[in-house]
């Protein structure tokens, strides 16, 4: 089967293609496309093609790994075409072929997946401040790096109960939660997306001569200037 009839399998498409008209709305109103060389309306002129050859060349490519799922494009498209939804089976197809380890910005699906998986599965939280190191983001500013050392003290100030028993926010969840939250992993196909994102990327870490823990440590920091407009 050729990848634009196993792209079209997915429902994201089927919702968000319809009869594009390569208006380039999409693309006006987009966030990315104003910081990034991003042009989501040649995304779907590629897909609606139907070439094999260019919806590869896509799927290894950096440019389905710039937008921000904000489906901003969702509302402003004369014919409620949905770029994003597009955007968003061309990375599962990317990530399920190993075409993700390709690019630059694809390879950060790796540590993103650990961050978000790895917070949702123990903490059950996205986000989580036990996992944020402010030597990661120093772009947060002193300010943050402040509160990061003093963590306890500073959300008691605001009203947290951090990793607290009972109700409030960032309180602790309970294991009979976190257990759920791995069996919806396990039942939707989260743990086996983990499993393929971990897979091809360890057959990358091989090819670059490098460790995991290095791999998704350079992965983590790289971002190239060739991303951005000038």
């Amino acid at each position: 089967m050729g990848l634009y009839e196993e792209l079209i399998k997915d429902y994201r498409v089927k919702e968000g293609l319809h009869t594009c008209i390569n208006c380039g709305t999409c693309t006006a109103i987009c966030p990315a496309a104003e910081f990034y060389k991003y042009d989501p309306r040649k995304i779907m002129n590629i897909v609606q093609g139907k070439d094999d050859a260019q919806i590869e060349e896509l799927l290894r490519s950096e440019t389905i790994w710039y937008c921000g799922e904000c489906f901003s494009c969702v509302t402003r498209c004369p014919r409620k075409n949905g770029p994003g939804l597009v955007i968003m089976a061309l990375r599962d197809l990317s990530i399920r072929l190993g075409f993700f380890t390709s690019s630059e910005k694809g390879r950060q699906v790796l540590p993103l997946t650990h961050a978000m998986t790895g917070n949702i599965l123990k903490y059950g939280y996205c986000i989580h401040p036990k996992t944020f190191r402010w030597e990661d983001h120093q772009e947060s500013g002193p300010v943050w790096k402040w509160h990061t050392e003093h963590l306890e003290k500073s959300l008691e100030r605001q009203g947290a109960n951090y990793m607290g028993e009972g109700p409030g926010v960032l309180r602790r969840i309970p294991q009979e939660s976190l257990d759920e939250l791995k069996a919806i992993f396990d039942v939707t196909g989260g743990t086996e997306r983990i499993r393929l994102v971990e897979k091809f990327s360890e057959q990358k870490a091989k090819e670059m001569g490098m460790t995991m823990e290095e791999y998704e440590r350079r992965t983590f920091e790289d971002c190239s200037e060739e991303h951005f407009n000038e």
